[in-house]
């Protein structure tokens, strides 16, 4: 049996999806669970493989292995006309061998989010990601209200997972996102640990 881990995959183009993430890693740590933090590379409008195999700083590129080896799932995008932006989309669509080998059934799975503009379609690229995981067969983890931030916020954060509002390029979380989205990573580290 290999040890349980959280994986936090993620797509950042400004760098505030990614600061979502490494909340979320904050939390999960917290609470004693292992995590591995994943990104994926751009990709381009012209049909042919431009970028390296592994980046040259920042997190390293997901793997299918990192996503069958993995304990749960935290999926994270920016939004781009209200769904995930293309380089995480085009990877998850990779996957088809692992919904059809049932790995990630009955593992549970949190969606982050970042967005321009206060109504810059959050909650849909929210569902849009958790699609993916009901597809899977993975169990949805939301963010309750006995968070505080959720019911303080009057910036990111939804009780479909975290999320940050960019309202003037703002990269950094306010107080109330990075609360939401620390306790969002304890909390799928708490379930981690419990399930078998």
């Amino acid at each position: 049996m290999h040890q349980k881990y959280l994986l936090i995959l993620f797509y950042s183009a400004s760098g505030a999806v990614k600061n979502l993430a490494h909340a979320l890693a904050d939390g999960a740590e917290k609470k004693g669970l292992e995590v591995k933090i994943r990104t994926v590379p751009k990709v381009s409008t012209i049909a042919e493989a431009v970028e390296p195999d592994m980046p040259g700083e920042g997190e390293i590129y997901c793997t299918k292995d990192d996503l069958i080896n993995c304990s749960g799932l935290a999926l994270g995008s920016p939004t781009r006309f209200g769904s995930m932006a293309a380089p995480l989309k085009y990877f998850l669509d990779s996957t088809g061998d692992i919904w059809s080998n049932h790995e990630l059934e009955d593992k549970p799975g949190c969606v982050f989010t970042s967005t321009g503009s206060q109504h810059g379609g959050q909650e849909i690229t929210l569902f849009n990601l958790m699609t993916y995981m009901l597809h899977q067969g993975m169990i949805f983890i939301g963010t309750p209200y006995s968070i505080p931030g959720l019911n303080n916020t009057k910036s990111g954060g939804t009780p479909y997972g975290p999320s940050h509002v960019a309202n003037t390029k703002q990269e950094s979380l306010t107080s109330d996102e990075k609360e939401i989205a620390i306790a969002t990573g304890a909390r799928m580290a708490e379930l981690i640990l419990q399930l078998k």
